[in-house]
Parts: structure tokens; C-alpha cells; sequence
């Protein structure tokens, strides 16, 4: 039975949802931020019909929809977080919330799911590095992934005949939606396909494929379009990757620091654009956990992603 793994490591709490060996959908939270389905208490601070802005006691601000007719500025009303902050090309979407009489209540999986010290080896990899490229092969074609202000778009390219490569991609696509955890509107370009018969092929595919994943879908139009509507509760991990990929590299970085085991000094290679994304209490914490001195080194020559760890000796 599918089960929700939490990893809790430094500057990142992970979570996987299991089945067997199979992932079966990925997030990530960065501590720090206001999450989906966190109450809070904020001062109403300007009000437009339903719509207005609070701040917290702490400074922050938050998107508030769904105000009662009575609610007036400058009074103390207690939310529940919709959507974390989203940054995007060109711009800073505040967090979003509503007032929690009205919130639909959220699965909070990070609550929920069973605290592991580690996942199982390579399961986290595989997610981050497929969430990394952006492209994930499949048998005969490629899904290739762009993150836009607008929408998360998908592009489908292969050697297949169209209507082949259309049906064998909704699998692969229906995994890393879930693995990616991406929510918002999903554009998805198939190759077109003149026949209705083979558009409805296409149409009933991800529909089966898709099956118990809260969304809204267009049919395929006659150029090969479908447009997904999910909820959106934060960024995902495309998101994370294309407004933050030091940020993604830095923590993963740590995570390898982390995963080595002996006796000596934790020797962690890094891009030097990393290093100033590493902080001082994230690398007080990996040599709290390992029990080992930790020490920074930079190769220009290496890719921001391809951080390195390993044991030396003594200092």
C-alpha cells in the first residue's frame, strides 16, 4: 500500500510517497516558509471587496481572498495559508490564504507521513535529478519541461508516428506530474493528431492515467493541446529549479555530506557559487548529525550540481 516517507534533512524536509520500490509522487518544503494548510493570525491590512493583504506579527505579508463582507482593516483575523510564495521570472507572489472558517482543509503530508532517517538509495536522486534537467526519456520519445510565468508547459518529441508517440508518453507524463509535484495550469503539447478517433485515445489515456489526482483537463484540440488545472498549494520542484537551482544544489550538496559514512573529515566538493548559499548553522547541523569535522572545498570545474562528497583524513 502506498505510504508517505518524510527525510528531514538540513535547509530541506523531503517527502516521497512509496509504493514497493516505486515513487509515487515527491515534494519538498524549505523551512522558513509559510506552507499550505498553516493557520496563522495577521492584521487585515488593506481590504477590496473579498480580496485584501494581512501581515503578521512577524512583518509578513499574505494574499487574503474569500473575506467575509463585515471584515475591516486593522482587524486581527485568523488564516489558513492556501498557497506558499511563489518566485517567478520578474516577480514575488506573496503567500495566499483565507480566512479559516472558509479554507478547504489541506493533507498535510509532512505532518502525516512516517519519519525516516534516509530514504531508500537513489529514490530522492532520481526525482531531483530528473526535476533538474527538466527532460525524462521514455521508450521511443522525451518529455521535455519549461517553467513560465503563465503555466508549467510540456513538450513531446520522438521518433514514433504521432498518434504512437502521443499514447506512449501519457504514462511517463502521469508519473512526473505526481513526482514533480506540479499544480497550477499544465500545458501540454502532443504532437498533433488529425483523426478524432486518436485525440479521444489520447483524451481517455490520461484520463485513466490521471485517475485519483485532483484536476480539471481540456480535451486534446486539433493541434495536439491540453491544458491541466490543479491546485496549487506551492512551488514545485521545476519551480524550485528554475528560481532557485544554487538553492536545490546547495542542499543536495549537504545531503551527500551527510550520507557518507567513517571515521575522519567530511571533504565536500562544491561549485564556488555554492559555497555562499551554505550556512553556517546548515553545516553546524550536518557535523552535529555525522559527528564529524566538515570541510569546504571549491572546483570551479564542477558543475553546480555535481557537488561531491567523501572521508579524509584527520585534520
Amino acid at each position: 500500500m502506498p505510504e508517505w516517507l518524510v527525510e528531514e534533512g538540513v535547509g530541506e524536509i523531503r517527502a516521497l510517497l512509496i509504493d514497493g520500490d516505486e515513487v509515487l509522487a515527491a515534494k519538498c518544503r524549505w523551512p522558513g516558509e509559510l506552507q499550505s494548510g498553516q493557520s496563522l493570525q495577521a492584521k487585515l491590512v488593506t481590504k477590496k471587496g473579498t480580496r485584501g493583504t494581512a501581515r503578521t506579527a512577524e512583518g509578513r505579508e499574505v494574499l487574503v481572498d474569500k473575506l467575509p463582507r463585515d471584515a475591516s482593516e486593522g482587524a486581527q483575523i485568523d488564516l489558513t495559508v492556501t498557497r506558499a510564495a511563489m518566485t517567478e521570472r520578474g516577480r514575488y507572489k506573496l503567500p495566499a490564504a483565507r480566512p479559516a472558517s472558509v479554507a478547504r482543509p489541506a493533507e498535510d503530508v509532512f505532518a502525516k507521513g512516517k519519519r525516516v532517517h534516509r530514504f531508500s538509495s537513489g529514490t530522492w536522486e532520481e526525482v531531483w535529478h530528473a526535476a533538474s534537467s527538466g527532460e525524462i526519456a521514455f521508450d521511443g520519445g522525451s518529455l521535455l519541461f519549461a517553467v513560465t510565468p503563465a503555466m508549467t508547459l510540456v513538450d513531446i518529441d520522438g521518433k514514433l508516428d504521432p498518434r504512437s508517440l502521443a499514447l506512449a508518453s501519457v504514462a511517463p507524463l502521469a508519473q512526473a506530474i505526481r513526482q514533480f509535484d506540479l499544480g497550477g495550469s499544465i500545458g501540454i503539447d502532443f504532437p498533433t493528431l488529425d483523426a478524432k478517433a486518436d485525440r479521444k485515445a489520447v483524451d481517455e489515456a490520461l484520463e485513466e492515467a490521471l485517475d485519483g489526482w485532483p484536476h480539471e483537463r481540456t480535451a486534446m484540440n486539433g493541434f495536439g493541446f491540453v491544458q491541466i488545472v490543479a491546485r496549487l498549494e506551492g512551488p514545485s520542484l521545476l519551480h524550485r529549479f528554475a528560481t532557485s537551482r544554487t538553492g536545490m544544489a546547495a542542499r543536495m550538496a549537504l545531503r551527500r555530506a551527510e550520507m557518507v559514512e567513517g571515521a575522519g573529515v567530511t571533504l565536500l566538493t562544491v561549485h564556488p557559487a555554492l559555497k555562499a548559499k551554505l550556512k553556517p548553522e546548515w553545516l553546524g547541523e550536518v557535523e552535529r548529525r555525522t559527528g564529524r569535522p566538515l570541510r569546504i572545498e571549491t572546483d570551479p570545474a564542477l558543475a553546480i550540481e555535481a557537488a561531491s562528497a567523501q572521508i579524509v583524513g584527520h585534520e
